[in-house]
């Protein structure tokens, strides 16, 4: 049959050979090597992952899903190095990566792709960029994200374990995450968070180094000594009874917060994110977890003493919990300190050239880009306002400012694609980062259905005349995935976009 209109080739009934098979199993399979590196207030560490990711066996798809992921190593806790200006010791930092890098037995060039995540404390500091620097020669391969607050809170709860303990048990839970510098709390329902809220005690705001006194002392443990009369002077040691009150003090608001009640005078000073809304205060919770350094104390996993308040921070909150301060069951999720990023998995998704809509095809490449997941009410009849607050919602929960540099929209789309309806998306999307739009840069929308080219044109030439439009449809996408999206290609006019998906341990 030498007619067909395609190419074709013919094939011989030889056996296979072992470059055959392996040609086969490559083509729908992808391991990679990858590394999570959490850098806190307190702590800081690192693991390594093989990852592997095999194409979905439905229809032609090109999507790739992890089917199986391996811890390959685990490095040691290291106590965050600091300069005596209490900026970051990105030197001994980066000595302590490289050598761990060597003792997993890997190089940078075996390293796919990987996160690299500051919290807490560590966050604040005029340096923290050159952390991610430090990577600078992987940035297309490395997911640098600052992780603010909201962030933080939402981190800690997925890898820790509760957002998934929630989900197989079906009840109400909160999670407490305890660092060097701030507790993070997440309120999580049937696996779903419900809302974030983090204040600034931890049990690294204040170190004491026996005979030298205070060498390190935060703005917010000065608040809460304040509050007690107790003065934190550098060089100054502290009498066993100002220990207890100050510790005292600071599980005091811990507890406030675990049971949502109003903040007094000292949580409001101490609160780095809005208050607990007040409509969850009545909201019964079935069980509480803890994450972070302090967990380790907690949970009885840890005994020693480096300084700080951490030890006692634990023991005083055990006591709490042994009075029923806080009405609810404490189970373990099954992580502490290593509640964190464990890797960033990349796989790629080729969509066609009649569903994409590049205004200005000399922005791409973009790489790194947050995703930022909205729920819009598509009804038949679409509220712009409510998809306003959607959008500006996610850009809370991230940390994100407009205008601050390009976004990201992720939704799924519903219904009939109706000139009405999609400007009444596109309206509400507009309203909700006019900075962005503005200052020109991209403004990436990534959709679950068929109308990116039709929404990208009602932005571009309707509700924000000559926006930076990337719109992009076909794509499924979720909380903490991150995207490259690669140049526009001559000719077949696509693009290559990579998705990487943080993985939990």
């Amino acid at each position: 049959m030498h007619d067909l209109e395609f190419e074709h080739v013919h094939v011989d009934n030889a056996p296979e050979t072992r470059e055959m098979r392996e040609a086969i199993w490559a083509a729908d399979n992808v391991e990679l090597t990858t590394v999570g590196i959490d850098i806190g207030s307190s702590t800081s560490h690192l693991m390594f992952a093989r990852v592997h990711l095999s194409r979905l066996a439905t229809g032609l798809s090109s999507r790739f899903v992890v089917v199986e992921r391996k811890v390959l190593w685990q490095s040691p806790i290291l106590l965050t190095p600091y300069l005596p200006d209490y900026t970051i010791d990105t030197e001994k930092l980066a000595e302590f990566i490289n050598r761990s890098t060597a003792d997993a037995g890997l190089t940078r060039a075996n390293v796919d792709s990987g996160a690299v995540i500051l919290t807490g404390e560590a966050l604040k500091r005029k340096n923290a960029r050159a952390i991610a620097d430090l990577f600078s020669a992987e940035s297309g391969k490395f997911v640098c994200a600052s992780a603010g607050h909201h962030m933080e809170c939402q981190l800690a709860a997925h890898g820790s374990g509760a957002v998934r303990l929630s989900k197989a048990r079906g009840v109400t839970m909160l999670n407490v995450d305890i660092g060097g510098g701030t507790t993070k709390l997440a309120l999580i329902r049937d696996g779903e968070l419900l809302a974030t809220c983090a204040i600034a005690v931890g049990g690294r705001l204040i170190v004491e180094e026996g005979e030298k006194g205070l060498t390190r002392i935060e703005e917010p443990a000065i608040e809460a000594a304040g509050s007690l009369g107790i003065e934190l002077a550098p060089g100054k040691r502290l009498s066993p009874d100002e220990r207890v009150r100050l510790v005292t003090r600071m599980t005091d608001e811990i507890v406030a917060m675990m049971n949502r009640a109003e903040p007094d005078e000292l949580a409001r000073r101490l609160l780095v994110t809005e208050p607990w809304p007040r409509n969850l205060a009545d909201v019964h919770v079935d069980a509480v977890t803890f994450s972070g350094g302090v967990a380790e104390y907690i949970y009885g996993r840890e005994q020693g003493h480096f300084g700080d308040l951490g030890f006692e921070l634990a023991q005083e909150l055990r006591q709490a919990l042994a009075q029923h301060r806080v009405s609810a069951a404490i189970w373990d999720p099954g992580q502490g300190i290593r509640a964190t990023v464990i890797g960033a998995a990349q796989f790629s998704v080729q969509t066609s050239g009649n569903t994409i809509l590049i205004t200005d095809p000399k922005s791409l490449p973009l790489y790194n880009l947050p995703v930022l997941s909205c729920h819009f009410g598509l009804s038949y009849e679409i509220d712009p306002k409510s998809v306003t607050e959607s959008v500006r919602s996610a850009l809370a929960e991230s940390d994100l400012t407009d205008g601050a540099g390009p976004i990201a929209l992720s939704f799924p789309w519903h219904g009939d694609p109706l000139h009405a309806r999609l400007y009444a998306v596109a309206e509400g999307i507009c309203a909700a980062v006019p900075k962005t739009i503005a200052a020109g840069h991209p403004l990436v929308l990534l959709i679950d259905g068929d109308v990116g080219k039709s929404l990208g044109r009602v932005i571009h030439h309707e509700t924000a005349p000559g926006a930076n439009v990337v719109a992009i449809d076909g794509v499924q996408l979720k909380q903490f995935d991150y995207v490259d999206i690669g140049a526009v290609i001559e000719v077949s006019n696509v693009v290559i976009v990579i998705i990487k998906s943080l993985l939990f341990r």
